[in-house]
């Protein structure tokens, strides 16, 4: 259950990305609202494995340039996490696509991240009263 709730929330990160983004947008999917939902889930699914396979080794490899760049780099590692999802869902009947890295892949990188921050706090861990 925590699985798909996780899917879930990256596709609305991914969604709001491709919203709010020019560059970003989903291609390969059909008219109807279920046709989109399920395109958005897929391509959440392969933005979590993305995230929890290949996102670690990368980030403890780019460990040194992030501490010197005081966590900047950070959000250059988001957008390859974003551009290589993008490569990724070029084998799946939905593409996700991302036009350019610097500006279209670097502001979803932080679309997402805030998105995803946002939708963590307040359907992960709701706040007791």
């Amino acid at each position: 259950m925590r699985i798909l709730l996780a899917i879930l929330l990256n596709a609305l990160a991914l969604a709001a990305a491709a919203l709010l983004v020019p560059g970003i947008r989903l291609e390969g999917w059909g008219d109807g609202l279920g046709a989109v939902v399920f395109a958005y889930v897929i391509v959440g699914a392969v933005f979590g494995v993305v995230n929890v396979v290949i996102k670690p080794i990368v980030a403890t490899l780019s460990l040194p340039i992030t501490c010197l760049t005081l966590g900047l780099f950070a959000i250059v590692i988001n957008g390859l996490m974003l551009m290589l999802t993008a490569w990724l869902t070029t084998f799946t009947p939905v593409t996700f696509v991302v036009e350019s890295f610097f500006w279209d892949a670097v502001l979803g990188a932080i679309v997402v991240s805030l998105i995803s921050a946002l939708l963590n706090q307040f359907v992960v861990s709701p706040q007791r009263a």
